[in-house]
């Protein structure tokens, strides 16, 4: 079974059996995908052992496509090995990033996987802590009512948008199979359909590559999180959150 939800932040409540009662049936072959924003190795260090401990835990496996709000420098730490046909970083034994550009098949299916977005709670700076009046500049914003601002390689790495040879390897997968695959499973979505709505409504390199992808590739369901709702755009494209929905 390969089930798939939205972005998590590190809370994993979802998963608890009360909530998530359909894992009483399922193995570690089962797969629970994360679109983006898994939060689950966070800090980086023992304070996500905790946490990571629990996921590897549960009955099934967790996989997760990279949002705008992860440690990529932990993820890059990470292990990388093949799975199904493509790359992860191994969080854990049974705790798998997918990583940027890949194709998986799973159960039969074939998955492309390109996570990655652009952050929008920006607005006020990217504060790097090894500049002089970085502790000024941190203590002005804390007083500032709803400063939106992030600290680098803390709170915000630039490799929350893909590198350009990640854009080459996912074109490389993608022409590998003839742009022929059953799912496709992204943290932000294609620009017309990032710019329909209210929430991160804007166009960048990486929509603007989703969008060919789009046009392009034949598939059967889209699945993107990021904007923070439950919604069947249209008959192929879902953008999940709190839901957790079977596939296959």
């Amino acid at each position: 079974m390969i089930y798939v939800t939205g972005d998590t932040h590190g809370n994993f409540r979802r998963f608890q059996p009360e909530y998530f009662p359909e894992q009483a049936g399922m193995t570690k072959n089962d797969v629970v995908i994360i679109a983006g924003d898994f939060g689950g190795a966070w800090f980086g260090d023992s304070r996500d052992d905790e946490t990571l401990n629990w996921l590897e835990s549960l009955p099934f496996t967790v996989a997760f496509v990279d949002g705008n709000h992860e440690n990529f420098d932990a993820l890059a730490a990470c292990l990388t090995e093949e799975w199904h046909g493509g790359k992860v970083h191994r969080v854990r034994p049974r705790v798998l990033h997918l990583m940027r550009g890949q194709i998986f098949e799973l159960d039969g299916y074939r998955f492309f996987t390109l996570g990655g977005a652009k952050s929008h709670d920006i607005e006020d700076g990217i504060l790097e802590p090894d500049t002089p009046d970085f502790e000024r500049r941190l203590m002005m914003l804390q007083r500032k009512p709803r400063a939106r601002y992030r600290i680098n390689h803390i709170s915000w790495w630039a490799q929350e948008l893909p590198s350009d040879e990640e854009y080459a390897e996912a074109r490389r997968s993608l022409d590998a199979v003839g742009w022929q695959v059953d799912y496709i499973i992204t943290h932000c979505a294609p620009t017309s359909i990032a710019l329909m709505g209210s929430r991160h409504n804007e166009a960048d390199r990486l929509t603007d590559f989703l969008q060919d992808v789009r046009e392009r590739a034949k598939y059967h369901y889209w699945l993107f999180g990021h904007y923070h709702d439950n919604k069947a755009i249209d008959e192929k494209h879902i953008l999940l959150w709190e839901q957790i929905v079977q596939i296959c």
